[in-house]
């Protein structure tokens, strides 16, 4: 249930096409259903802008399922994140229209095109191949909740230049996501280059002493870039989902 959805059934009992108890019942499923597992929240894009999304690591395929399965009774696309090839087979044996990416980790029931609903390009920008795993989960992710969405790879500050080669790529772009493992600089050097929102997305990778991440994290949160903002470690879903509700402004 989102606003148009909600506004429709509105208009419809004002005109007559749908009986009041019809309204009451479709109306019904709000805000959450029961499953066996959880209570899934059909009321979320209504609130927030974007439905719920089922995190997947830490689920049995089961569990995902029955969640699926609510949200599309719902009238809901189906979105999970986190989601191992292991788990995606089992899925896919009870849910054969299920699209998974392996590399995005992400699982998707809904139409094959989003309608574009975001006002602006969005530009993924990764420092290397390494972060593509959560690169590619924001793009995914984006992608599904309405954006074009564009990916900018292998262009960290070891090799400065390669990132220059693409300014007007970059400067084109209405809202950034810029992931980095190692000691997270790439970020404030996109921040310094753009009048935009630049959104900085810490990555696990690096040798030791980058701590799983927290080096990164810790060097986007001091950034003396002003529009650079941080999410957590390898989380390219809570990036794309404030860099949705910005292209929407």
């Amino acid at each position: 249930m989102d606003s148009d959805t909600l506004r429709n059934l509105f208009e419809a009992v004002r005109s007559g096409r749908v009986e009041i108890d019809e309204a009451v019942r479709r109306a019904g499923i709000l805000p959450f259903i029961d499953t066996d597992h959880g209570r899934i929240d059909t009321h979320r894009a209504l609130r927030q802008g974007i439905p719920e999304v089922i995190f997947g690591q830490g689920k049995t395929p089961e569990q995902i399922v029955g969640a699926a399965r609510a949200l599309r009774r719902a009238g809901q696309a189906v979105l999970v994140t986190r989601v191992s090839e292991s788990q995606a087979a089992a899925i896919r044996e009870a849910l054969p229209e299920a699209d998974y990416h392996a590399i995005a980790r992400t699982l998707w029931i809904g139409p094959g095109e989003v309608p574009v609903t975001g006002k602006g390009t969005m530009l993924v920008v990764s420092a290397g191949s390494a972060d593509r795993p959560v690169a590619t989960e924001a793009v995914e992710v984006a992608r599904r909740f309405g954006n074009k969405v564009e990916l900018l790879e292998d262009v960290g500050v070891a090799g400065i230049h390669r990132l220059f080669a693409s300014l007007d790529q970059i400067r084109a772009a209405r809202v950034l996501i810029v992931v980095a493992g190692m000691e997270g600089a790439l970020p404030s050097v996109v921040g310094g280059l753009v009048d935009k929102p630049v959104i900085a997305v810490p990555t696990s990778v690096g040798y030791g002493a980058s701590l799983g991440g927290v080096a990164a994290l810790l060097g986007m949160l001091t950034s003396c870039a002003s529009n650079v903002t941080v999410v957590n470690i390898d989380n390219g879903f809570g990036a794309a989902h404030v860099a949705t509700l910005i292209n929407r402004l």
